[in-house]
């Protein structure tokens, strides 16, 4: 039997491999996203493309509250990582966090790390 957490995940997967099919879906920023968004100069225009276009390269299924992913994404050449989390019961997408990839830390790909 499929538990609750794993149902969520799956969708969560699921909307973001399928662009999270945002123009329906609310994005939730948490302070540290926004101030971090601040200092590393990332628009929200940034962040939703990478959520509608980008690739899940690691998965969380066991964050809490909500199950959450890294996903990887390319805004006008310029690589960017966001953490995020699914919300299906009230239907949004929690930003949790969002940078570049840092070229020491990851491959050349910025997919897995090293």
């Amino acid at each position: 039997m499929i538990s609750r957490r794993e149902s969520l995940w799956d969708e969560t997967t699921a909307k973001i491999n399928d662009g999270l099919a945002m123009s329906n879906e609310k994005i939730t920023y948490r302070l540290h996203a926004v101030q971090r968004m601040f200092e590393r100069k990332v628009s929200s225009e940034e962040v939703r493309y990478v959520l509608e276009t980008g690739e899940v390269i690691e998965e969380y299924p066991d964050d809490t509250p909500y199950p959450s992913c890294l996903i990887l994404g390319s805004y006008k050449g310029r690589l960017i990582h966001i953490v995020a989390a699914n919300n299906c019961l009230d239907e949004e997408i929690i930003v949790i966090t969002v940078y570049e990839p840092d070229p020491s830390e990851w491959d050349l790909e910025c997919r897995k790390r090293i």
